[in-house]
């Protein structure tokens, strides 16, 4: 009589622990939906990005053949945050230049910050490299470009995000940034206005391409 009793009051402990578990798991699969649903209905959109203007004090390609890029510059970045609902973790955020695919200076660090709905944030980090090696197809390409009047580079930023809704916060995502910027090297420089001793400054406003 008391084995059956054990065996009953085992199977009932065991039919408990299965429907603790599912009720765990039914209410994880809950919450899950809930967010995915509520991520549905408000349609985050991504991070709209402008450089705003680029200010350049050095940019010098030296070696023989070309292969050594020395430069300095400090550009305007800006972003937006078009989502009303929605706010976003600039967990890491890092900017640098780019000619033709290729990373010419060294990456800048901007520090961490939260981006509230609609709201705008400014920054103005400085992008150099000091003898940086180049490509020697690039370094060619390059001086050409200079002995020219002009040369095109990317600015890039490269980071990761997270959203903001309601108290609810996402896991972090990869955040590219690329920015087109013309330098003109000409006698006229250009568009650029000169802000100090071989200083010039190029204004843009010009919209980036983000991806996230």
């Amino acid at each position: 009589m008391s084995y059956k009793d054990c065996g009953s009051h085992s199977h009932s402990r065991r039919k408990l622990i299965r429907r603790i578990i599912w009720s765990i798991i039914i209410f994880f699969f809950l919450v899950f939906l809930t967010i995915l649903l509520i991520w549905a209905i408000l349609q985050p959109s991504k991070p709209r990005f402008i450089l705003q203007d680029a200010t350049v004090y050095a940019f010098n390609v030296s070696g023989n053949p070309p292969n050594l890029l020395s430069s300095n510059f400090q550009i305007t970045l800006s972003s937006r945050n078009p989502n009303d609902k929605i706010g976003i973790y600039y967990d890491r955020l890092e900017v640098y230049a780019t000619y033709q695919s290729q990373q010419i200076t060294y990456r800048t660090s901007i520090p961490p910050t939260y981006q509230g709905h609609k709201e705008v944030n400014i920054w103005s980090p400085f992008v150099y490299g000091t003898s940086v090696p180049i490509a020697p197809f690039n370094g060619v390409s390059l001086d050409g470009d200079q002995d020219n009047g002009g040369v095109v580079l990317d600015i890039r930023a490269d980071g990761r995000v997270r959203w903001k809704v309601g108290t609810f916060i996402t896991g972090k995502y990869h955040l590219y940034v690329r920015c087109q910027a013309f330098i003109n090297f000409g006698n006229n420089r250009g568009s650029g206005v000169v802000v100090g001793d071989n200083a010039v400054k190029y204004t843009y406003a010009r919209g980036c391409s983000v991806s996230v």
